[in-house]
């Protein structure tokens, strides 16, 4: 892959196949939300996913592809050891000067508009049955306007993560083809943020700080949106690989295998672990470990064989069942749709395990770097601390300041007669449950 190949017509209908399959992400994961959240809660999860899109694509919009940029377009600079590096896109607001044709650029803002809403629905996971719809929409601006589209642009937009390897001989820079840490690491470090700034729902912890179980109201939407996720994701793989890693169509293949390769080792660690530990398989758990490989998937799909895939995919099953336990026992972080084990912890494994499994080949040329360039666990490694170090505090923050003007948390009384009928005024299902301790007296 010494340069990038000709953009086809051929290459262009399948890109626009692929990208039109990423929604079936988002419906994925809003249907993960609402069936491992209370069913008083079900369709202010669902509506909540509905806005918090809506929200990241018009941010987007105004100014998060400003922020992004292209690479090769208007971007601003600083000079560092007499290197120039690139820190920030500078392109027109409301993609003005943009011709919104079959071109790879504009295609790849489409791709954006999709994975932008994708990291902003990560969050609503952690904050189910507490977070006000005004509040979530209100960070889902700020991730989709400054927090995402920053870090896009030192990944995928010739940014400074980018030109490590031109700069600095990291390998080929930061590599992340479907957006492992630029979307889901991201959106996951958010979540983490969000769940924090929330605190537990009520009766989550007793007196002594010992969890108690609340269990997903659904089951059966959890394990179907399996299915929406997985082809969601081979879009999200696929486009990924031609509009921002410069592959080929016949590369797809590989992608497509690679990414249900992961999410099946996935699904199997997680079932095979909790069997052993619990005495049966958990269904959210298998239904996260299998998110979790798709996630873990993104970073590496087009850059490691069937075989390699499968074993990352399964470390990182294994990764995020422990994880969900160790985020709610020992942080006492009340994460009801595992979304930090499965987002973040899957995307920083997915990053590392490109320095660790990646075999690029010798003739491969990318981000200004010819063939034959090493150190890229270096790059990788660096595109990690940068994720904890800067984008979790920086995320953190935000959502802090936002919640001095506009408080996130519902009150305690919405939160007890759940948010469907509090912010809505109606529940998901009016004629079917009945609550029996949720309504116990205090």
């Amino acid at each position: 892959m010494t340069q990038a190949p000709v953009w086809s017509d051929i290459t262009q209908v399948l890109c626009a196949a692929l990208i039109l399959m990423v929604p079936l992400a988002g419906a994925g994961l809003a249907l993960i939300h609402a069936g491992l959240g209370r069913s008083r809660s079900a369709a202010h999860a669902l509506l909540g996913s509905i806005c918090v899109i809506s929200v990241a694509a018009l941010a987007y919009f105004v100014c998060g592809h400003s922020w992004q940029g292209s690479p090769g377009e208007s971007a601003n600079v600083f000079m560092l050891a007499g290197k120039s590096w690139s820190w920030i896109g500078a392109e027109p607001f409301f993609l003005r000067g943009l011709p919104l044709d079959g071109s790879r650029a504009a295609m790849t803002v489409w791709l954006q508009m999709f994975s932008v809403g994708i990291a902003a629905l990560i969050p609503l996971g952690a904050g189910n049955d507490r977070w006000r719809l005004g509040a979530s929409c209100a960070s889902a601006a700020l991730l989709a306007g400054w927090t995402y589209p920053l870090f896009a642009h030192w990944v995928w937009s010739a940014g400074w993560l980018a030109q490590l390897g031109a700069n600095l001989g990291w390998g080929y820079g930061l590599l992340d083809v479907g957006g492992a840490g630029t979307i889901h690491a991201v959106g996951g470090l958010t979540a983490l943020s969000i769940a924090a700034i929330l605190g537990p729902r009520q009766g989550r912890y007793g007196a002594e700080g010992v969890p108690a179980a609340i269990p997903g109201h659904n089951a059966v939407l959890v394990l179907f949106a399996c299915f929406l996720v997985w082809l969601g994701w081979i879009g999200l793989n696929g486009s990924g690989s031609l509009l921002l890693l410069g592959g080929s169509a016949a590369g797809i293949t590989l992608v497509a295998v690679n990414t249900t390769l992961s999410a099946a080792a996935g699904g199997l660690a997680a079932a095979g672990i909790t069997r052993i530990r619990y005495g049966r398989p958990d269904a959210s758990l298998c239904a996260n470990g299998w998110t979790g490989g798709l996630v873990t998937s993104s970073a590496v799909c087009a850059l490691v064989n069937p075989a390699s895939a499968a074993i990352i995919g399964a470390i990182a099953g294994a990764l995020v069942t422990f994880s969900v336990e160790w985020v709610d026992t020992r942080l006492r972080v009340d994460d009801p749709a595992g979304s930090i084990s499965v987002h973040a912890v899957g995307g920083i494994w997915g990053l590392l395990a490109v320095g660790i499994f990646a075999r690029i080949p010798q003739d491969w040329a990318l981000n200004g770097v010819g063939p034959g360039n090493s150190n890229q666990w270096l790059a990788q490694l660096a595109g990690v601390v940068t994720l904890v170090a800067l984008v979790l505090p920086m995320t953190y923050s935000l959502n802090r300041l936002l919640n001095r003007f506009y408080p996130q948390r519902v009150s305690a009384e919405g939160e007890a007669h759940g948010l469907d009928l509090y912010e809505l005024g109606a529940g998901a299902y009016p004629e079917f449950v009945i609550h029996r301790e949720d309504f116990r007296p205090r």
